[in-house]
């Protein structure tokens, strides 16, 4: 891996921290529970990409 992939995986991981927030409250103000915990697994899921794109950077991978 290079330096591109490690700010790739961060900056998608950024973006789908924003875009399931969105989706966590927009599922709450509607009350859609569904929609709502689809919001929480996509923003953890852009924590643990970004995450990974923070270790690579470090790791120099």
């Amino acid at each position: 891996m290079n330096e591109h992939s490690s700010v790739k995986d961060r900056a998608e991981g950024k973006f789908h921290q924003a875009n399931g927030k969105i989706k966590e409250d927009a599922g709450r103000l509607i009350g859609n529970q569904e929609l709502e915990a689809e919001g929480r697994r996509e923003n953890l899921s852009g924590k643990v990409q970004d995450k990974i794109g923070q270790a690579e950077k470090v790791l120099g991978m």
